[in-house]
């Protein structure tokens, strides 16, 4: 019996780590259906994900995929802290799989989350998050100036590629 326990639990501590795994291919571009997928801003005002990536051409921007009742995105706000102070040009677009609006809304004050803020309000397989080969949260992307796709996956804000991408768009 305790056998059989250690390998149900092997064999799930496999599976988990699986979600972690980076894509097979690294995209350079939002695919049309995650450009079309609908957010909510804080004024509860509808835009397309297309339409908010349009609004920071010209910038160099972090993408944070994120929810308040993920352990790893808050563990992780130290270093995410840490890479903004870094690079104070850098803006930083904040997209929430939050399942509640207010919860999303309490978590941003509560985190000082500084930059633009959106909410999916869908489950957390929506257009924009599979044509992203979303499987784990937090994730970062970092979009450049031109909105090409620089960094492509991250789950950590200290991930020294998400520096190298801000770093090769200066």
């Amino acid at each position: 019996m305790k056998a059989n326990i250690l390998i149900l639990l092997s064999v799930l501590m496999v599976q988990l780590s699986k979600g972690q795994e980076a894509p097979a291919v690294s995209k350079t571009e939002f695919p049309e259906a995650a450009l079309q997928q609908p957010l909510f801003g804080l004024d509860g005002q509808q835009k397309t994900a297309g339409e908010i990536l349009a609004a920071n051409k010209g910038k160099t921007v972090l993408l944070y995929i994120w929810a308040t009742w993920c352990p790893d995105c808050i563990n992780g706000f130290p270093e995410l802290y840490a890479l903004q102070k870094a690079n104070p040009d850098l803006h930083t677009v904040y997209f929430s799989l939050d399942r509640q609006e207010q919860q999303w809304k309490n978590g941003i004050q509560k985190f000082h989350l500084k930059g633009e803020h959106y909410w999916f309000k869908t489950d957390w397989k929506n257009d924009f998050t599979n044509a992203i080969d979303l499987n784990w949260i937090p994730r970062y992307l970092i979009v450049s100036p031109d909105g090409h796709i620089a960094k492509y996956y991250a789950i950590k804000a200290n991930d020294p590629a998400l520096q190298d991408a801000i770093d090769a768009l200066r």
